[in-house]
């Protein structure tokens, strides 16, 4: 491999890479400097190969010695938004990502705070800390997007709002990665309007590292990392526990997860394992309905995977995987009224392949995923003697449903000196619906004019079946539609991007017109929630700035970054039958606006302060002491700001955060007030062994 050259300006170095051998994860070791490739950085979704999540250490505004900056191993950079893993100057479509520096500054008590800062991103929570959040891009539901761990899928299919339940901690992570926009055809069929990937990070260096916080409400937590590495393969394990008296009423919890990642390079063939558990019992305060002010619910999740990578000209992706999901749902906390249960477990394997030759590089493949569901309330009743008690409860799942959906997929990539083409087809069918094949075809197109310039053009088909809640759950304020159809959509993105060293923008504008859509809708005021069918578009656009002040004014400045960025949608609804109230689909965000600003206080003491503003179409019903009065609220714009200081060394770092700074009252969910301003501090440290 040819040497990189390195350039040094004041304490600030660069490289530029010239030749790269063929390992698809090396690039990452190199974080910590910066790295010069054309484009900014956009990340493998759809295989995020096995070798992509392998060492790298993580970074900080005082960045690390020049002895220890000069250990980098630098390959090959292949990141993609497709099938088909490109070298990141090479790619058809923008993924944004979230970086670890971004990770490291921000004043984010869960994984889900984190992608508050992605733009495109909706973020409605419950409680605190990550309990029960709803994950939604473009204006969509939190049932339409797809949720993966190192490219591996782990959406939920009973319901979206336990998709987003992690069994990572925000030290094991690299990056996040948020793809907007329709992607069934590289991602899988639930990436119905976007898609977010958890990519986490085997370590360079084998240690063991500890971290602890508190803080506001009783709060407190504690976790553990431990890391073994040897020449060609890594192991890596991290424990976490929080819990909390809660910020509003009936919102304590308690949250355990548990992390494992090992990988394995050989000659042949690279193999990433991954297994993670987690569990949380909470206060579900109103989350469901404001009649009932004393819900409670228990969850947990086991999850498995192994993949692997050939190599060679022709390289061969298997994944396998296993879900396990249990809820627990109390309507009345400590009585059997309304009470559920529920436990869905899918299996699914994927076997993608990819090459290259004279017209370009291809992609073929196929995917097969198994839902099923054990409940009490969901799927098709069971005979008494097929009953399965629930472990641990004096109580039965009663009923049970399973599906299994298939895809086919094929991709070609036109790779031009300024131009790259990648169209490519997804056939679907799932057992569900009938034996009857259904075809998703997408093109994306870029154009480099120069080496800061880059514009992109999308066109994708994108389905998405219903949940088992959508088709089955019945309470005394819900009531599923077993006659709902798949939803469908069809997308068009058009994308701008300037880049440079100090600088860069992105302006990115969509539509989104959707068919079959789904939604829990009330139809008059003293009516119940039905799921539902209609056609729905969404319109939006939204630009964002980053400014890198070291590289304007040297490593010594002040200011060390700030980043603006706005998006606002409007939607269209097309229906015959007037809805008195949406409870989800049409209460999206008009308008978001967010700014970051980090900068150096004095030494190795630094600051980063994160506004959020957002104005939320749509509206609550009224309840006063638990009844409903039948008025609409409509929901108001809020802000909410928060600062996060740090004192930052190579073996530890301590550090506090103040969540909501203006202690401002708000609502993601009406009736479900947040928490007001939310004091935290801790600290980690670190030993290398």
């Amino acid at each position: 491999m040819k040497k990189n050259s390195i350039k040094t300006v004041g304490r600030w170095s660069s490289c530029s890479w010239h030749r790269f051998n063929r390992k698809a994860y090396s690039a990452f070791c190199s974080i910590g400097r910066e790295v010069r490739i054309g484009v900014l950085t956009v990340a493998t979704l759809s295989v995020a190969s096995v070798a992509e999540a392998a060492p790298v250490r993580a970074t900080s505004l005082e960045g690390s010695s020049d002895e220890e900056q000069l250990d980098y191993q630098l390959d090959e950079l292949e990141v993609t938004g497709s099938l088909a893993p490109l070298q990141a100057n090479q790619a058809a479509r923008i993924v944004a990502t979230i970086g670890r520096e971004e990770i490291a500054q921000a004043a984010a008590l869960s994984v889900n705070d984190l992608l508050k800062l992605a733009l495109g991103v909706d973020v409605r929570q419950r409680g605190a800390f990550g309990v029960q959040t709803d994950i939604c891009i473009d204006g969509g539901t939190f049932d339409q997007v797809t949720i993966l761990l190192n490219g591996v899928n782990i959406g939920n299919p009973q319901t979206g709002h336990l998709s987003a339940d992690f069994p990572v901690a925000i030290d094991d992570i690299v990056r996040i990665e948020v793809l907007e926009g329709a992607a069934s055809r590289s991602v899988g069929g639930s990436s119905f309007s976007g898609a977010v990937n958890i990519v986490t990070r085997p370590d360079a260096r084998s240690h063991v590292a500890a971290n602890a916080e508190g803080g506001s409400y009783g709060s407190f937590g504690a976790g553990a990392r431990g890391n073994f590495t040897m020449q060609n393969s890594s192991h890596q394990l991290s424990l976490g526990y929080r819990r909390s008296d809660g910020g509003t009423d009936n919102s304590a919890f308690n949250k355990q997860n548990a992390f494992y990642q090992g990988f394995c390079n050989t000659s042949d063939v690279d193999i990433d394992w991954q297994l993670g558990y987690s569990r949380q019992d909470y206060g579900a305060n109103t989350f469901y309905s404001a009649a009932y002010p004393n819900q409670h619910e228990q969850n947990s999740r086991i999850f498995a995977a192994v993949k692997a990578e050939t190599k060679g000209r022709i390289k061969f992706l298997p994944v396998i995987y296993w879900n396990r999901s249990t809820d627990h749902f109390e309507l009345i906390e400590g009585s059997d009224v309304g009470e559920n249960f529920h436990r869905s477990d899918v299996f699914g394997a994927r076997l993608n392949t990819n090459f290259v030759w004279a017209a370009g590089k291809t992609a073929l493949g196929a995917d097969v995923r198994n839902e099923g569901i054990l409940s009490s309330n969901l799927g098709r009743p069971l005979e008494e003697s097929e009953y399965v008690k629930v472990p641990g409860e004096d109580a039965f799942y009663t009923r049970r449903d399973n599906r299994t959906n298939v895809s086919y997929f094929a991709e070609h990539n036109v790779l031009l000196r300024r131009v790259t083409i990648s169209m490519g087809v997804v056939a679907n069918m799932n057992t569900a619906l009938d034996s009857r094949f259904r075809w998703y075809p997408g093109v994306d197109v870029s154009y480099r004019p120069t080496q800061n310039w880059l514009f992109t053009a999308s066109w994708n088909k994108a389905f998405r079946m219903p949940t088992f809640t959508d088709l089955y759950y019945k309470s005394p304020t819900t009531e599923g539609n077993i006659g709902l159809k798949p939803e469908q959509t069809q997308s068009y993105m058009l994308a701008a991007k300037y880049h440079t060293a100090a600088f860069n923008a992105t302006v990115r504008g969509f539509i989104h017109r959707g068919k079959d859509m789904i939604d829990w809708v009330m139809y008059s005021a003293d009516d119940k929630y039905h799921a539902a069918n209609f056609r729905l578009n969404n319109v939006g656009v939204e630009t964002l700035a980053n400014i890198s002040f070291p590289q304007i004014f040297g490593s010594q400045s002040f200011l060390q970054t700030l980043s603006l960025g706005y998006t606002y949608i409007h939607q269209k609804r097309f229906d015959d039958v007037a809805v008195f109230k949406s409870n989800y689909a049409l209460d999206y965000l008009r308008h978001k606006f967010t700014a970051r600003l980090s900068h150096r206080i004095v030494s190795h003491l630094s600051a980063s302060w994160n506004l959020r503003w957002q104005d939320r179409l749509g509206g609550y019903l009224e309840y006063v002491d638990a009844k409903p009065t039948g008025n609409l609220i409509d929901y108001k714009p809020y802000a909410v700001l928060d600062l996060k200081v740090q004192w930052t060394r190579p073996s530890y770092q301590l550090w506090a955060s103040v969540n909501n700074l203006t202690n401002h009252t708000y609502y993601d969910f009406g009736n479900i007030p947040q928490p007001g301003i939310w004091v935290m501090a801790g600290g980690s440290i670190r030993f290398n062994l």
